[in-house]
């Protein structure tokens, strides 16, 4: 995978702070979808469906947010 995630506790940290650092840092470098992505097969013409879809849905959120400035 080629990630390395590294969090030092600080000077008199909770431990539970110092995992829940961990895992927050985790989720923003994306390590945990990458994890789930990897764990099992998807056939490129599903990742690209997959692709498509979610960029429309963005797409289509831009529009809207674009559609509502216009009307202010």
């Amino acid at each position: 995978m080629g990630i390395n995630i590294e969090i030092f506790p600080k000077r008199n940290e909770d431990p539970k702070r110092t995992i829940k650092r961990f895992v927050k840092k985790c989720k923003r470098d994306g390590f945990l979808r990458e994890v789930v992505e990897r764990s099992r097969f998807t056939k490129p013409s599903d990742a690209k469906r997959m692709k498509r879809k979610k960029r429309r849905k963005v797409l289509q959120k831009l529009q809207e947010e674009y559609e509502m400035k216009m009307r202010d």
